[in-house]
């Protein structure tokens, strides 16, 4: 299966999780398609000043990856820069946030999967 750019379900949510401006989320695979074992593989778009607000996880990860622009993470109560290429990880019962600190817009793939043990049956 092949999806092409402009083909993704796009959701555009403001103020998202209390943090500021739009925030827009490009569905990349549906929770059928990654076996419902999480509920977002998608492209975070968030123009300068934007944010995803302080939140916690419970029973599963959230994976971050920076594919352009300078992002400021809250990561257990530290402040983090992010550039382009950069992994953050957030594992169930850990608080994080994420704003657009720089002058261009900031993209992200962000993964969030259900915690599971080995055998792959959720926990």
């Amino acid at each position: 299966m092949v999806k092409r750019k402009g083909s993704y379900p796009v959701m555009e949510r403001e103020n998202m999780r209390g943090g500021e401006g739009v925030v827009k989320i490009e569905e990349l695979l549906t929770t059928a398609e990654i076996y419902d074992n999480g509920r977002l593989y998608g492209k975070i778009t968030l123009e300068p000043g934007a944010s995803i607000g302080a939140h916690v996880h419970e029973g599963e990860m959230e994976g971050f990856y920076i594919i352009c622009g300078e992002a400021e993470l809250y990561d257990n109560g530290e402040i983090v820069r992010l550039f382009p290429g950069d992994t953050s990880l957030n594992i169930s019962g850990e608080e994080h946030a994420l704003k657009n600190v720089g002058d261009t817009t900031l993209e992200v793939i962000a993964l969030v999967l259900n915690k599971q043990n080995h055998k792959g049956m959720v926990l």
